[in-house]
C-alpha cells in the first residue's frame, strides 16, 4: 500500500515552475532598494538576511540521506522510532521532568512505558514490517543512554543483528561517552547527538543542579565544570571516531539565549556538523523546575533570530519537532500509541528486508523528481527581493497535502524571487474537531502563524479562511511539491504588488 501510493505521487508530480521572463524582469526591477523597502513590502517576521545558509558536505549528505533527524530532506520521507529502555539519568536539568508512564505529553523525557532489551528489538522488528520507511532506531531516553549502558548496547547489539539495515542513533549528555566511544564505534553507530547548552559553567550553574559522576553527586560550579569539561572531550572523540555529531540546545531566555553563538562556535570547532536549536519548553503542567517558576520559552521570532545568527558557521537543523523518547512514525506525527506494549508483544514481526529496499527506492525515486523541482527554475538572480513568510500544511512527503483544520503544526518557509528556504514549524492546536471548528483553537493558529504572508493547504473552510483574512494571511488552497507551491505562490504575490504600486504610482 505504502509503495503504491509513492508511485502515485511520483505520477502526479508537476515540474514547470519556472517564472517568465517578463515577470522576473518586473521583479527585478521593482526589487531595486529605492522601490520597494523590503522592511515594508515583506510582511516578513525577522526574515534572514541574504546571505546562504552554511551547506552539508556532499559525503556528510550521503551519510545522513535516510536519517529524518539529520537531514531536512529525509524528514519529509523517512521515519524514525525511539525506544524507551534508558530510565536513569546522571544529571537534573532544570527544563526535564523524566515520567515513565504519560501518553499524553509530547515532550523529550516522557514514555508511555519501559521496555527491556529483547521487548525493544521485537518492538522494532514489527515497526519495521509495518512502517518500511522507518529507518532509524533511537535510544534518547527517557533518563540519559550511557547512564544505562548494559540496557543501551544490549538493544543496538539486538538491531544490528536482527535488521542491519536500520540505522542506530544515540542522544547523550556526554558525560559518559568518553568512556564509550570503543563501544559506539564497534555498534557501527555512526550518528550521536550531544545536548549541550553552555561552554561556560557559570551559565550551566543555572541549567544544572547536579551531576553524578563517578560515584559522587556533585552541585553548582563544580558540576557545570565537569559536565563542561566531559562534554568538550566527548565532541573530541567523536571526531577523532568519525562518527557524525549533532548538538542540541535548548534555547532559555535570560540564561543562554545571548549565549548560544559562542556554543555554536565551540562546537563547530570540535567538529560537531549540525547544531539543532530548540525552544525551552516550559509549560508549568509538565512539572519542571523552569516551568514551575516562570521561566518562559522564547517566541518564534527570538528563535529564529538567533538561528539565524549562528548559520553562517554551520549547518542548523530547523525541523525538530522534540519528540517523545518512546516516538515511532515521521516527524511531526507519533504513532506510539499504536505500538504499546499490550499490542506490538502480540504482533508477529513482518520485517523483510526485500520490501524495505522496494519502499526505499521509489523514495528515492520521489525524491529524485523533487529536487528536479526545486531546480526548475531561471538561473537568473534578482537583487534584493524582499522575503516572505509561508506557512505549510502537509502530512510529509515533500507536498502541501492537508486540509487546514487536520494540521496540529505549520512548516514555515521564508520566501524571496531567487529561493525558497525552510526555517523552522510551529505547533498549534487542532482547528476541527468531529466535522466542527474550535474558536479557540482558530485564535491559537491565527497567533502562531503571526508574521506570515499566506498559509497554503490541500483544503480549508469559508469561516477560517475569511478570519485568516482578516488577520492579513491569505489562505491557499493547492495541492503540490512544497517548492513548487511556495515560489508559484511568492511570484504571483508579488507580481500583485508590483501591479498595486504601479497604480498608486499612476493613478
Amino acid at each position: 500500500m505504502f509503495l503504491r501510493r509513492l508511485i502515485s505521487s511520483l505520477l502526479d508530480l508537476r515540474i514547470s515552475m519556472s517564472p517568465t521572463t517578463e515577470l522576473l524582469s518586473k521583479l527585478e526591477a521593482k526589487a531595486q532598494p529605492d522601490a520597494l523597502p523590503t522592511s515594508q513590502k515583506s510582511g516578513s517576521c525577522g526574515c534572514s538576511s541574504s546571505s546562504s545558509e552554511t551547506t552539508v558536505d556532499e559525503k556528510i549528505q550521503q551519510r545522513i540521506a535516510k536519517h529524518p533527524c539529520y537531514s531536512e530532506e529525509a524528514h519529509h520521507h523517512y521515519a524514525r522510532m525511539h525506544v524507551a529502555v534508558a530510565p536513569a539519568c546522571n544529571i537534573q536539568c532544570n527544563y526535564c521532568n523524566r515520567k515513565y508512564d504519560c501518553a499524553n505529553e509530547s515532550r523529550p523525557g516522557v514514555v508511555s512505558e519501559l521496555l527491556t532489551p529483547e521487548e525493544a528489538a521485537h518492538k522494532v522488528l514489527v515497526i519495521a514490517g509495518k512502517i518500511p520507511q522507518m529507518t532509524v532506531l533511537g535510544i534518547a531516553g527517557p533518563g540519559d543512554p550511557l547512564a544505562n549502558p548494559k540496557h543501551t548496547f544490549r538493544t543496538f547489539e539486538l538491531i544490528a543483528e536482527k535488521a542491519p539495515d536500520i540505522k542506530l542513533c544515540l542522544s547523550t549528555n556526554g558525560l559518559m561517552l568518553p568512556d564509550y566511544i570503543d563501544q559506539i564505534k564497534q555498534l557501527n553507530i555512526d550518528h550521536v547527538t550531544l545536548t549541550i547548552n553552555m561552554v561556560d559553567p557559570e551559565i550551566g550553574v543555572k541549567i544544572y543542579p547536579w551531576i553524578r559522576y563517578n560515584r559522587k553527586r556533585y552541585t553548582g560550579i563544580e558540576a557545570a565544570k565537569i559536565l563542561h569539561e566531559r562534554q568538550m572531550e566527548s565532541l573530541e572523540a567523536l571526531k577523532a571516531a568519525d562518527i557524525l555529531c549533532k548538538v542540541n540546545s535548548v534555547m532559555i531566555p535570560g540564561i543562554n539565549d545571548q549565549h548560544l553563538p559562542e556554543v555554536n562556535r565551540v562546537i563547530r570547532e570540535k567538529g560537531a556538523f549540525l547544531h539543532n536549536i530548540m525552544p525551552l519548553i516550559s509549560a508549568p503542567e509538565h512539572g519542571t523546575y523552569f516551568g514551575l517558576n516562570g521561566q518562559r520559552g522564547p517566541t518564534p521570532k527570538e528563535l529564529k533570530a538567533v538561528q539565524d545568527q549562528c548559520s553562517g558557521n554551520m549547518k542548523m537543523m530547523r525541523h525538530c519537532r522534540q519528540c517523545r523518547a518512546d516516538a515511532v512514525g515521521l516527524l511531526g506525527e507519533d504513532r506510539s500509541q499504536e505500538f504499546t506494549k499490550d499490542k506490538f508483544l502480540d504482533m508477529t514481526p513482518e520485517y523483510n528486508l526485500e520490501t524495505r529496499q522496494e519502499v526505499h527506492a521509489a523514495i528515492d525515486q520521489v525524491q529524485a523528481e523533487q529536487r528536479t523541482v526545486k531546480t526548475a527554475k531561471a538561473h537568473k538572480k534578482v537583487a534584493n527581493s524582499p522575503k516572505i513568510l509561508v506557512a505549510i500544511a502537509t502530512k510529509g512527503g515533500g507536498l502541501v497535502n492537508q486540509h487546514f483544520g487536520h494540521a496540529r503544526e505549520f512548516m514555515i518557509y521564508e520566501v524571496d524571487a531567487n529561493e525558497a528556504k525552510f526555517v523552522g514549524h510551529r505547533k498549534v492546536e487542532q482547528y476541527c474537531h468531529g466535522g466542527y471548528g474550535e474558536e479557540d483553537s482558530l485564535d491559537n493558529i491565527l497567533k502562531m502563524l503571526e508574521g506570515c504572508t499566506a498559509v497554503l493547504v490541500s483544503k480549508i473552510g469559508h469561516c477560517p479562511q475569511e478570519q485568516l483574512k482578516q488577520a492579513g494571511i491569505e489562505a491557499i488552497e493547492v495541492y503540490d511539491v512544497i517548492e513548487k507551491a511556495v515560489t508559484e505562490y511568492y511570484h504571483k504575490w508579488f507580481s500583485l504588488q508590483v501591479c498595486s504600486d504601479s497604480i498608486l504610482a499612476n493613478p
